[in-house]
């Protein structure tokens, strides 16, 4: 099993990075791989509803988006992490992740989610409720922990020293690890997944 983690944030070192990297870490001692995923400095575009999407993905290819939706295919469970720089998730990581699910929503479903916050002090709870929205679209069951899904930091090393908030993170893990084994144990006895309705899509209320 494995869990890919997008790391929303410019800095592939810093403190968005070193709270996923507790929960990857934590992952590995319970017999679960990961990959963290940087979006890096480069132009994100931002989704334009064209419709032109493929089975690879979004029709723009000069950012790392279908290069994500590749590894999510193979993926069984994910963590998203945003920096917060004005009690948000940070742009890219929003327009990112708009073309990956508007694209790919499908390649998720059914498949564990987490969302993880990290500032210097204000906006995280408003940031986690925001990635969190992407779980509850696309029928991805919501990995949960000990508090909000939040660390305090101003950089790696001041993230490594928020204790409650490394706690957050490795209890992340476990409920993750454990919720994957679920999944498994069930495909093994027969469980399958639901059925889905599309039909219906309603574009106004009268």
């Amino acid at each position: 099993m494995k869990v890919l983690m997008l790391n929303g944030s410019c800095d592939k070192n810093g403190t968005t990075f070193t709270a996923l990297k507790e929960i990857g870490e934590t992952l590995k001692t319970l017999g679960v791989d990961y990959e963290i995923f940087n979006i890096g400095g480069g132009a994100v575009r931002d989704c334009i509803g064209c419709g032109q999407c493929s089975e690879k993905g979004c029709k723009f290819e000069d950012d790392g988006v279908n290069e994500f939706i590749a590894k999510a295919k193979e993926a069984d469970g994910f963590v998203f992490g945003t920096p917060v720089y004005y009690a948000h998730p940070s742009g890219r990581v929003l327009s990112f992740l708009d073309r990956v699910f508007y694209s790919s929503g499908k390649s998720f479903a059914f498949k564990p989610g987490a969302s993880v916050a990290v500032a210097r002090r204000g906006g995280t709870v408003a940031s986690f409720d925001v990635l969190n929205k992407y779980f509850g679209i696309s029928q991805m069951p919501v990995v949960s922990s000990t508090y909000w899904n939040n660390v305090h930091g101003n950089n790696g090393d001041e993230a490594k020293l928020d204790e409650e908030g490394m706690q957050i993170m490795r209890n992340i893990a476990r409920n993750m690890a454990w919720l994957l084994n679920c999944i498994e144990a069930g495909k093994k006895n027969g469980v399958s997944l639901p059925e889905t309705e599309r039909n219906y899509k309603t574009n106004y209320i009268r």
